[in-house]
């Protein structure tokens, strides 16, 4: 029996033109469909009900809510994803975490690694893993967690949760990667892909877009 019970709210679309869509993914909605029919209910079709032939360009976890971009055609399906491999979409996280990170900003820099006796869970290691850093900046503070601005400099699965739980401020509500306290402490992830800009593929213009976050 599956325990996904995606959200029943409709995605909300933030950008649509002739190329390419980005809409508010709800935390709990997969951005892909998962294994078996009842986890079929995911961004994806959601949208390619709306718009049908919808391609899917990046991810987003289930849990976390945000930007996120498909495209309306095979060409720039394969555009996109050759920004994304290229490090040419600047991409901004908010982030509740457990305590407050000291010093206040820095750069995370930890190769990571499927776990895969454990999978979905990612994990560190030094030797076969691949370079993930990831720059943080608190934005506030208060008695038991803080704000953080979360600037990805690679792209790996799970990258900013692991990152966050290996220096000891896990992102609160996560499931996977949280202890005890900071799992309790929210009822959903507290992860939000809050902001992203590119050169347009098909016009050459910049386009940045940007959300509020929802926790």
């Amino acid at each position: 029996m599956s325990l996904y019970s995606p959200p029943q709210e409709p995605v909300r679309y933030v950008h649509v033109d002739d190329h390419l869509i980005v809409i508010d993914k709800p935390s709990g909605l997969l951005s892909v469909p998962g294994r078996g029919p009842e986890k079929a209910d995911c961004a994806v079709a959601r949208v390619a009900a709306d718009y049908p032939g919808a391609l899917t360009v990046h991810r987003l976890d289930m849990s976390t809510s945000g930007l996120l971009i498909l495209a309306r055609s095979k060409e720039m399906q394969a555009a996109l994803s050759g920004l994304f491999e290229r490090g040419e979409v600047e991409k901004a996280y908010i982030a509740d975490v457990w305590g407050t990170p000291d010093p206040p900003n820095g750069e995370i820099d930890l190769p990571l690694i499927t776990d895969w006796p454990n999978r979905p869970r990612q994990k560190v290691d030094h030797e076969t893993g691949k370079p993930s850093r990831t720059l943080y900046e608190v934005t506030e503070t208060a008695a038991d967690h803080a704000r953080l601005l979360l600037t990805p400099l690679t792209g790996r699965s799970h990258q900013l949760r692991v990152h966050l739980a290996e220096i000891g401020h896990p992102i609160l509500g996560d499931e996977l990667y949280a202890d005890e306290a900071a799992l309790a402490a929210s009822p959903r992830l507290c992860l939000h892909a809050a902001r992203i800009a590119f050169d347009h593929p098909a016009t050459g213009e910049r386009l940045a877009l940007s959300l509020p976050c929802p926790f």
